[in-house]
Formats: structure tokens, sequence, C-alpha cells
């Protein structure tokens, strides 16, 4: 007797069809970005990954032997766009750089303030991953290593008696920054207060030139 509509065997899932590697390498890399940043790494799965990118598990092997491979390919992108962002700010005020790390500050303290902000990608990770050596590790740590340079330097141009202090004491504010806005909220109250806090720390450490 032959089946009925109704009663045929469901037809197999069907696989999706290759991807081309640089479109599939964009797929993953975008679609990790935005699980990793919003439910943490360890918390999401490979087959997630594929799955909002749409492209198969082959093309995620081809393209990354590994998660973690996949962590720091996120992280390295991360980096990269965290430097254009900052690069924006303190583009907006060429040859003042008291203005500069103001203006980077404000930038910083509307950011923490959106709707869907988490915080600092590369303080995530850090807490995600305990072991130093670890590879996802070793890029936040380039990446504040990069952070420090930049503001050491902004420190320096703006006659501060002690570059190196102002520039830790702006990275600490940074990271506060960071903090607060999943502590508190986003928008919070610590979070309005850095630029403040930035530019008295600034005036505090330049000397008033007459």
């Amino acid at each position: 007797m032959s089946r009925t509509i109704t009663d045929q065997a469901p037809a197999p899932a069907r696989a999706r069809p290759h991807t081309a590697g640089s479109t599939a390498q964009q797929l993953l890399l975008r679609a990790a970005g935005e699980l990793f940043y919003q439910e943490g790494v360890r918390a999401v799965g490979v087959d997630a990954v594929v799955e909002r990118a749409g492209v198969n598990k082959m093309s995620l092997y081809r393209q990354f032997s590994s998660k973690d491979e996949l962590v720091v390919a996120y992280l390295e992108q991360a980096s990269v766009r965290f430097f254009e962002r900052f690069e924006r700010s303190v583009a907006q005020h060429p040859g003042n750089p008291v203005r500069q790390i103001a203006q980077y500050f404000e930038d910083l303290a509307k950011r923490a303030s959106m709707e869907g902000y988490r915080g600092c990608p590369f303080v995530n990770v850090s807490a995600e991953f305990p072991d130093a050596q670890h590879p996802a590790r070793q890029c936040v740590g380039r990446n504040k290593a990069q952070l420090m340079e930049r503001l050491t330097t902004l420190a320096r141009e703006a006659g501060a008696n002690d570059p190196d202090y102002l520039a830790n004491a702006l990275a600490l504010v940074i990271e506060g920054v960071y903090a607060a806005s999943q502590t508190y909220g986003p928008g919070c109250g610590p979070v309005k207060a850095a630029p403040r806090l930035a530019a008295q720390l600034v005036a505090a450490a330049c000397p008033v030139k007459s």
C-alpha cells in the first residue's frame, strides 16, 4: 500500500553547499564576532558559529584548524577595529593632544552607553582564559600593550610631567569604563563620569603653558 503525504518519511536535512574560502572566512569571522562578544567564547561552540555563518563545518576547518585559531582571528580583527575607532577619535583634533584625549573618552562613554554593549572583548576573554600563555591571552596582551604605547605618546605630546604615570592612570579609567558598563549597566553614572575624570587627570599632569 502506498504511503500518503502525511505518513511519508521526512526528507533528510539538506547539506549546505561549499562556500569559497575568502567568503567563508568573512562569514565565519562575522558570526564568531557576534556570538563570542555577546555570549562569551567558552559558551559558544563551533556548531553555533557555523550555523550563524550559514556555511558547512568543513568550510570552518578549511579556514581555521581549531576553535582556538578562530578565537585568535576574532581577537585580531577586534584589535584592528578598536584602533580604527581610537584613531577616528583623535583625528578630530589634529595637533591638540589634550583635546584628542578628551575626545577619546567622550566617544568611549557614548559607546559604553549603547544598548547591547558588552564591554571590552579583550577583558572578557581574559576572564575566560586564566592561562597567560594561551594564544588568546597573548592577543589580549598585544592589544593592551599597543594601547598603552598610544596613550603614553599622547601624554608626552600633551606635555605631561610624567607621561608613563598619566598613561597608566588613563588606562585605569578606560578599564573602569569597561567594568562599570557591565556591573552598573550601560550609560551608568560611573561611565558618564569618565570623560570628566580623564580631563582632571590630564589637567593635573600637564602644567599650564604661559
